[in-house]
């Protein structure tokens, strides 16, 4: 259970704009098998989801606080993402998964008070499909 939590771990911290790197761990425990493939899908984009509720969280009540180190977005990352979720809509939140770009969207989702839960559809299904990419690619190459 202990790998499965630290790759939830790794998953958050990927999220929230920390330095963590889910993609290469999971490819590195979908490659050395021993593990359900089911089961890091789902512990992967949980703690990536969560990470991005957090983002949310952060960016529906805690932007007062923007100009702390700890706060998990520049205002630079905000200004871009806020005007690819301008440009783009709800909808770019299928793409919360997306270096750069997609973290710092999920805080303006926050911003712009998007829904919660089509925040939450939206979010998980890509950041599921995504994982889901990575896990096959993994079994089909190697």
């Amino acid at each position: 259970m202990g790998t499965y939590l630290g790759l939830f771990l790794s998953a958050f911290l990927s999220a929230t704009l920390l330095p963590g790197s889910s993609e290469a761990l999971l490819t590195t425990l979908v490659y050395n098998g021993g593990y359900s493939a089911a089961l890091l899908l789902i512990f992967a984009t949980a703690g990536n989801v969560t990470g991005s509720v957090f983002n949310w969280i952060c960016g529906t009540f805690l932007m007062q606080f923007q100009d702390r180190n700890w706060f998990p977005v520049s205002a630079t990352q905000i200004e871009k993402a806020t005007r690819w979720y301008n440009k783009y809509g709800t909808w770019s939140l299928l793409f919360a998964w997306l270096p750069i770009v997609g973290d710092p969207l999920t805080v303006v989702a926050g911003i712009l008070r998007a829904p919660f839960w089509l925040f939450l559809i939206l979010v998980t299904a890509g950041k599921l499909f995504r994982y889901g990419l990575i896990i096959a690619g993994v079994e089909f190459f190697f």
